[in-house]
């Protein structure tokens, strides 16, 4: 909103000329958020129009990059440019750079045939070539060995890109000493120069207001990007359409509402059409692709449980493996190492999330009530969990793969301690197995806790010993000490104390930083039950504290266990 004028008409100032000229643009916070937005939308692949695949294919690179633009546009005619100005472009291009080959960047509006352009197929040669695939501007840049422009945005992005892109108009990131100008603004309008952080602050962060549409509120950028890079991976993963197997009836509507939103999921029998990815739910062993993805629920997941069939919050979609089983790499492995390394705005985004997820005492299921009065000593709180899970049967170690065999090995241990036994939700409900004995329970646990919330649980414990349990990465959350006896997906990263087999692959040294950030933000899909849309973790862990969510009623209860009880007999209906 200017009120000056406007950023594509050069022939008068605007409010972000004013800014780039005036604003002292030295605030050493404010350069380094925008560094930090500036590489989140790098890594994002995010530009002014995101609905291109970054991995589709460029052309090889060395090429010169001539960007088009839509006939008649205002940043054209208000940009001290015409059609010849293009003639011109061309033709320096090609004279400045005689071996090169020549590529010509299409505009996306021309190329769905909304607006022409002003080059066509005529302009071909054997030298140079309109290009027209939806790319990422990104990618198209490290390929380029020089940028010709004259008013397109994709000119700014090659600053940022690090290329020095010759301009042949008056766009607004002209003049400031970081384009070569083939006709500047006549001084001293622009006679300033100006840093990439500078020219990125002024014109992303201080120039535009942006909008949270999962709030209804205006925003900083850092949850545009978010918000953005969430609904781009939607639209890039989802847009031909996913065949889906293995997904129990109840399943098939949250998966629509997550998959589902640019092109229908559809359940077949068999065979996967040709023009359609394939995911399985990760636990079903059928004859899918080879290169389904594995689908499970995220980490945040919903207030209630999947066993009482309340639609899940977030989703991991996995094309390598699955977090559970350390037989094979998963996505999420691969993440976890890449994230060894963090630039200071990941770590604060991470950080930020830990901060929420603890005052607000959120955790997978999200369900419980606060625990009773606890037995003084050093407390060690063992979780139970369902025996015939995947996780156990894949990551549980040695010979430790019932809840009865974690408690001896936790006792014999620390004979001194007070162990506190959780059960797991679905057990205590009665619709999985994993129940231990009273008379043993009362030899090795000092108390049985059922029913109780565990991120509550975990402010009063100091100590945490788990086979495979979620429960052990939501206690490093709180800086609790952990024991596994399996291979989790967080342990083997120097954050654990690993009693289980650890495949040897885990050598990244993560912060706790870099595993949340793996984990929780780049790893799962979160869908927002008030917008219908994909968000960022942020939403969900915000709907999940303070919103109006799915409650189970009796109904899903009793649906539930007829579901688990004619299992057996799913390929009738499926």
């Amino acid at each position: 909103m200017d009120r000056r004028g406007i950023y594509f008409d050069s022939s008068g100032p605007s409010d972000l000329e004013h800014i780039l000229a005036t604003h002292p643009l030295d605030d050493t916070a404010l350069m380094n958020r925008a560094r930090g937005c500036l590489a989140q939308m790098q890594e994002a692949h995010l530009s002014k129009y995101t609905a291109f695949d970054p991995g589709r294919p460029c052309p090889e690179p060395g090429y010169v990059l001539v960007i088009d633009q839509t006939r008649g546009d205002a940043s054209i005619t208000h940009g001290g440019a015409d059609a010849n100005t293009f003639r011109e472009m061309l033709y320096w291009a090609q004279e400045e750079h005689p071996a090169a080959r020549i590529l010509i960047k299409t505009h996306p509006e021309t190329d769905q045939g909304h607006r022409p352009g002003y080059f066509s197929a005529s302009d071909q040669t054997d030298r140079i070539t309109l290009f027209s695939d939806p790319v990422s501007p990104w990618v198209l840049m490290e390929g380029a060995i020089a940028v010709y422009t004259v008013t397109s945005q994709l000119g700014f992005e090659a600053i940022f890109a690090g290329h020095r892109p010759q301009v042949f108009g008056q766009p607004f990131y002209a003049g400031w000493g970081l384009t070569e100008d083939r006709h500047p603004l006549p001084m001293p309008r622009r006679n300033r120069r100006l840093s990439r952080a500078q020219m990125f602050a002024a014109a992303m962060i201080l120039y535009p207001t942006w909008y949270d549409p999962y709030h209804d509120r205006l925003c900083d950028l850092e949850t545009a990007i978010a918000t953005l890079a969430a609904q781009s991976r939607a639209w890039r993963e989802d847009r031909l359409g996913w065949a889906a197997y293995g997904m129990r009836l109840w399943k098939r509507a949250p998966l629509q509402s997550f998959f589902g939103l640019h092109r229908k999921v559809i359940f077949p029998g068999s065979s996967t059409p040709p023009d359609r990815p394939a995911m399985v739910w990760a636990s079903q062993v059928i004859n899918t692709p080879a290169t389904a993805c594995r689908v499970e629920d995220g980490f945040l997941r919903s207030r209630g449980l999947g066993a009482d069939l309340v639609p899940p919050l977030s989703l991991v979609c996995d094309d390598l493996g699955i977090y559970y089983d350390p037989t094979r790499e998963s996505r999420l492995e691969r993440l976890i190492a890449q994230r060894a390394s963090l630039r200071p705005d990941q770590s604060a985004r991470a950080e930020a999330l830990v901060g929420m997820l603890v005052r607000d005492g959120l955790s997978k299921y999200n369900l419980g009530r606060a625990a009773p009065d606890l037995p003084c000593g050093h407390r060690i709180l063992v979780p139970g969990q369902v025996e015939d899970d995947a996780s156990i049967r894949l990551g549980a170690g040695g010979d430790i793969i019932t809840n009865l065999a974690l408690l001896q090995r936790v006792r014999s241990e620390n004979p001194n301690a007070v162990i506190l036994y959780k059960p797991h939700p679905d057990v205590e409900a009665g619709l999985r197995p994993g129940d231990i004995a009273a008379d043993a329970l009362k030899d090795l646990a000092d108390l049985t806790l059922t029913g109780t919330d565990p991120a509550r649980l975990l402010t009063q414990v100091q100590e945490v010993w788990t086979m495979t349990s979620l429960l052990g990465f939501e206690a490093l959350l709180r800086g609790i000490r952990v024991t596994t006896t399996g291979a989790p997906f967080y342990a083997g990263w120097g954050l654990t104390r690993d009693l289980g087999d650890i495949p040897a692959r885990r050598n990244a040294r993560p912060t706790l930083a870099g595993l949340v950030h793996a984990t929780l933000i780049d790893y799962p899909r979160y869908f927002d039950p008030a917008t219908g849309q994909p968000c960022p973790v942020e939403v969900v862990a915000h709907r999940i504290a303070h919103g109006l969510l799915h409650q189970p009623g009796p109904a899903n209860r009793l649906l539930a266990r007829l579901q688990g009880a004619f299992a057996t007999y799913a390929y009738l209906w499926r």
